[in-house]
């Protein structure tokens, strides 16, 4: 990647997991200002995040680990978890067979996040999350095909190509707060990424907590809107030197406006499945 121009950098603040040696646990179902939802050692840095939009053709699901696309939506209501099933979730399957080739795919669940508390409890959502993190680890990625499939159609997909795409989309915009903070991933290292288990009230997982180191390079894309989504890569079955891993997180940014309205965002997730 090319040095950005410094008209294209703002500074944001990210909590990044310190690797202690002791497993790290999270508590996805608890409210992000929670005390109790991490449990580990973390710190906040100030990152330099680097506007991704002047560059948005050069970024890869295959290398860096995310895209940003132009993408309208029929739906009207997100908050319609009906209308978000019978509407956005076809959409999303089309637009991640559409950029990635996958001849199969599905989506398995999505979030809602709202940085405003009081609308975010009054919607009973999430809010945006600070942690810097992955979705799945490779432990995870593959328990989470056996979750969602009976034993024997899971053996049979475990043996295809398959990856994790996430579909983040703000729900008004442009976006001036909070924006979505990305790691390119080829400025990772495996030493970055630290396995904490991911717990709900009914099963757990495992996602990947990140540390921090001086080679990460941040990107982040300036006043997104609802006729525009990130696609980011969590998991990849493939080991043949493409990314397979992301980190991305909500950053704080160090010149906040003031007036504007909050985040309000929704993460699709998908698996993609690839018959060679």
């Amino acid at each position: 990647m090319p040095e950005m121009l410094e008209a294209d950098v703002i500074e944001g603040s990210l909590t990044f997991a310190v690797d202690t040696g002791e497993k790290i646990e999270t508590y996805p179902e608890r409210d992000v200002d929670d005390p109790t939802r991490n449990v580990g050692k973390y710190e906040t840095r100030t990152v330099t995040l680097r506007d991704g939009r002047t560059i948005r053709d050069r970024f890869s699901l295959d290398r860096e680990g995310f895209i940003l696309v132009d993408d309208e939506t029929a739906v009207t209501d997100f908050y319609d978890d009906d209308e978000v099933r019978r509407i956005y979730y076809p959409e999303c399957i089309e637009l991640v067979k559409k950029l990635t080739g996958a001849d199969e795919v599905m989506v398995f669940d999505h979030t809602i996040r709202v940085e405003d508390r009081d609308k975010r409890a009054a919607k009973d959502v999430r809010g945006p999350v600070p942690t810097v993190h992955n979705d799945f680890t490779d432990w995870s990625g593959k328990k989470r095909i056996r979750d969602l499939y009976p034993p024997e159609e899971a053996d049979a997909r475990l043996q295809r190509h398959f990856t994790s795409i996430n579909v983040w989309r703000p729900l008004h915009g442009p976006v001036k707060t909070a924006p979505l903070a990305l790691c390119d991933a080829t400025t990772m290292g495996p030493d970055d990424f630290i396995a904490a288990a991911h717990i709900y009230h009914n099963r757990r997982g495992e996602t990947y907590r990140v540390a921090y180191s001086d080679g990460q390079q941040w990107y982040y894309f300036s006043d997104m809107t609802p006729d525009e989504a990130v696609l980011i890569k969590c998991y990849d079955s493939a080991t043949d030197g493409r990314t397979r891993f992301n980190a991305h997180g909500a950053a704080e940014l160090a010149d906040q406006p003031a007036g504007v309205p909050p985040r309000e965002s929704i993460e699709v997730r998908t698996f993609a499945f690839f018959n060679d």
